[in-house]
């Protein structure tokens, strides 16, 4: 009996073709399994063979994704695969983006199985889990062992059509599907219990679980803000002239703080936009659009403001996810703490 023939899709990280400087790479294929495939081709075992890998640099990806997706199907047409993965792609955004919409290409023009891995608050998560089995991972690769384990077991079941049980048992991410089945205890019983555990402290776990809301509490509004000091933050994406700091276009990873000290505006020929996901002409000639400086300084000079941090912080909004946007928030409120800010203009695109 023939191998069941698996593509793997991974991105230029995992190829070792290198890090954001390769990120621009255009799709190739090789032959067999590379990088990460290695590990899955020992989990899935003798019956299935990796035929082939497509690599994809991430910027590339996310800033030509129909060209891409055009060229990704093109190639692995000719290997007439019977499954195809994606990554895993943990808590790296750009690359969970990208596996999530190649992975939903090739099911809708392939017609195979297709199966992917992410952590939960990775951003192609959220655009993904209702179309796509999403195996959840660990927020990095060093949980790639049980991440491939996981996948190789769905992965078997996909390819020879077994039922596939609830994300619990498979561990996969919630896709928000609920199926009718018949159970031993009527559900007025099974209500009662439930109510009957948690009442004594034990563990309990409701049935229906509802979503989970991230609430931030508002502060009271600031009484004279003529008396306090003001930063900016933005997730516009502007930045200097050759993003010193290699802030990505899309789901961002990293933020940077730079100097406005001086500047009675932002200056088109000291500052740009890397944010992708719109038209950004308009920005591009004038940057004060996202980053209100003029209009602060005449705030500033006018009294209104007490006064204007001599720095704004920066990322890209589009795919980023909220475990790393929370995370730049915890780290620079040290420095805006330090620096006695009052109040903060959050701006984006």
């Amino acid at each position: 009996m023939s191998n069941i023939r698996i593509v793997h899709y991974i991105n230029n990280f995992f190829a070792g073709a290198g890090g954001e400087e390769a990120a621009g790479m255009e799709p190739e294929i090789r032959e067999g399994a590379v990088g990460p495939g290695i590990a899955l081709a020992e989990a899935f075992g003798e019956e299935y063979e990796i035929a082939a890998t497509v690599i994809c640099g991430d910027n590339y990806f996310g800033e030509h994704i129909e060209e891409a997706k055009d060229k990704i199907l093109e190639m692995i047409r000719p290997y007439s695969p019977q499954m195809f993965i994606a990554g895993p792609a943990f808590n790296a955004g750009r690359y969970g983006v990208a596996c999530g919409t190649i992975a939903g290409a090739v099911e809708e023009q392939l017609h195979i199985p297709v199966l992917t891995g992410m952590y939960e608050e990775n951003p192609g998560a959220d655009m993904f889990r209702k179309d796509l089995i999403i195996i959840k991972t660990k927020n990095s690769a060093a949980g790639m062992r049980q991440a491939v384990k996981k996948m190789a077991a769905v992965g078997e079941k996909l390819a020879k059509g077994a039922k596939i049980l609830g994300p619990e048992e498979e561990g996969y991410l919630e896709r928000g599907i609920r199926v009718n089945y018949f159970h031993e205890q009527r559900g007025s019983e099974r209500a009662v219990d439930l109510l009957v555990r948690k009442m004594r402290g034990e563990e309990c776990k409701t049935e229906y679980p509802m979503p989970v809301f991230d609430r931030v509490p508002p502060l009271p509004p600031v009484e004279d803000v003529s008396k306090i000091k003001i930063a900016i933050v933005t997730s516009g994406g502007i930045v200097p002239h050759g993003n010193p700091d290699h802030i990505e276009s899309s789901s961002a990873t990293k933020y940077g703080i730079y100097s406005i000290k001086g500047m009675d505006h932002m200056d088109k020929g000291d500052f740009m936009t890397i944010h992708g996901g719109y038209d950004r002409a308009f920005v591009t000639e004038d940057p004060d659009l996202v980053v209100p400086l003029d209009v602060l300084r005449e705030m500033e000079r006018e009294g209104v403001i007490g006064g204007l941090a001599d720095y704004f912080i920066t990322t890209t909004g589009t795919g980023t996810s909220t475990g790393n946007a929370r995370g730049f928030g915890r780290d620079f409120v040290k420095k805006l703490l330090d620096d006695h800010i009052g109040a903060v203009i959050l701006t984006s695109t």
